[in-house]
């Protein structure tokens, strides 16, 4: 329970959570529900995050001549002149 919660990447507390659910017979999957929709809404904002990295540094590796120039339009956007 607790190896497949973290590969589904839930935290320590939302896992502490769920096992106190899984064990208790009484409870409303619409806690579990609840606990399961907020991790998947984090995870959908991490996404669009790392994709919007992932189009950034596309741009950047593409207009970065990679030769013997001094210019380097990555290290301008590192250091925030680009």
């Amino acid at each position: 329970f607790i190896k497949r919660s973290r590969e589904l990447g839930f935290s320590m507390a939302e896992i502490a959570d769920l096992v106190s659910l899984w064990h208790d017979k009484a409870r409303a999957s619409s806690q579990v529900k609840l606990i399961a929709s907020q991790h998947l809404a984090d995870l959908e904002k991490r996404i669009q995050a790392m994709q919007d990295m992932r189009r950034t540094l596309q741009n950047l590796v593409h207009c970065c001549h990679g030769d013997a120039r001094p210019d380097c339009p990555i290290l301008d956007e590192l250091a925030g002149e680009g």
